[in-house]
């Protein structure tokens, strides 16, 4: 059984909207995530999907450390930190690193590349053997990039290598987690192939733990072990990537699945079609009661403004696949979804 290295129970971040004038106060409160529980094994991949605004960013955010949650709590390996201090938080830093979406952004442009991939290790008073140049010129190697490219700046290089940059960066520290917000979603799709190639290589040579967020399902299931569905700053459903994309169970993974291009032609003439969802995503601020999905929901009665459903295994479900819906789709046969245009029910 695999290890256990990252625990979330109940895990929850509210962010306040202020008003007035002069005197601010609190007026209201931004559900952005709202008592998740996940878990990742050492050296697996939980792959995190959504659509955009619906907490996958915060998410990691508070995995990292780079947020302080509102409510719930965070174990790595065992080890409470969900307040820790920061010296509390120094040898854990270590552990958990962060591949940023933007790789424009994300590089400070007034230092070179060394100084940039050195940095962590001059922070935690790190000192390879063999000097810190000659590591970084290791990992610009590791991540197919030019060693003496050390004394380039960010502005030299395109958004792929950047991004490769960040990588190492982030490979500084020997990690056994790295939370990977959304790594590719800024890259031409030829790059991104080669990026999500290079974190499976240094997965499958470095034992690396990721939790990868994305909202192109293609790449999560590329990349993923398991998969999580995420929707207005709850898992609505989560399991192995088979389960998830050959059996969805959820209302909304089906729209989501259905939005995913086929690249090979059916054979028996019928094609997949997609799953319009109507209306708009409810703000945040005021989130749905009962099944936040309701309100976009084909199959929504009167249970689902009023009860919660829980995340839980039913009927049907493989073990370790949970879904949160009282009335789930049947799963689908051979991959294909059922077709239904709320917009029409």
């Amino acid at each position: 059984m695999t290890e256990t290295l990252l625990e979330l129970s109940g895990l929850t971040k509210h962010f306040p909207v202020l008003g007035g004038l002069v005197f601010k106060r609190q007026v209201a409160r931004v559900h952005a995530v709202d008592g998740i529980d996940l878990t990742v094994g050492a050296g697996e991949t939980l792959g995190l999907v959504g659509e955009s605004g619906c907490g996958k960013s915060t998410t990691g955010r508070l995995v990292a450390r780079l947020l302080e949650p509102t409510a719930g709590t965070i174990r790595y390996q065992g080890r409470d930190i969900t307040h820790a201090s920061r010296r509390q938080l120094r040898p854990v830093r270590t552990d958990i690193q962060m591949i940023f979406q933007d790789p424009y952004s994300s590089l400070n442009p007034r230092q070179t590349v060394g100084k940039i991939i050195g940095g962590p290790m001059e922070l935690n008073g790190i000192e390879p053997s063999g000097g810190l140049q000659r590591r970084v010129q290791e990992l610009l190697e590791t991540v197919g990039l030019n060693p003496e490219h050390y004394n380039r700046f960010p502005h030299e290089f395109s958004g792929g290598q950047r991004q490769r940059i960040g990588v190492a960066r982030a490979l500084a520290l020997s990690p056994k987690l790295i939370v990977a917000d959304e790594p590719v979603s800024a890259l031409d799709v030829s790059i991104q192939a080669q990026v999500v190639n290079l974190l499976q290589q240094l997965q499958r040579d470095l034992g690396i733990a990721f939790l990868f967020i994305a909202h192109d399902l293609a790449v999560v299931r590329h990349f993923s072990q398991r998969v999580a569905v995420m929707y207005l700053g709850k898992i609505v459903e989560i399991g192995d990537r088979q389960a998830i994309y050959e059996r969805p169970r959820h209302p909304y993974t089906h729209a989501l699945l259905s939005a995913v291009p086929e690249v090979e032609l059916p054979t028996d003439g019928e094609r997949r079609e997609r799953i319009r969802l109507a209306g708009d995503v409810p703000s945040p601020i005021d989130p749905p009661s009962g099944c936040r999905f309701r309100t976009r929901c084909w199959k929504a009665q009167d249970k689902c403004a009023t009860e919660v459903p829980p995340l839980a295994r039913i009927e049907g479900n493989t073990e370790g696949h949970l879904t949160a819906c009282h009335f789930p789709e049947e799963p689908t046969v051979h991959g294909r979804d059922v077709v239904i245009d709320p917009a029409l029910a």
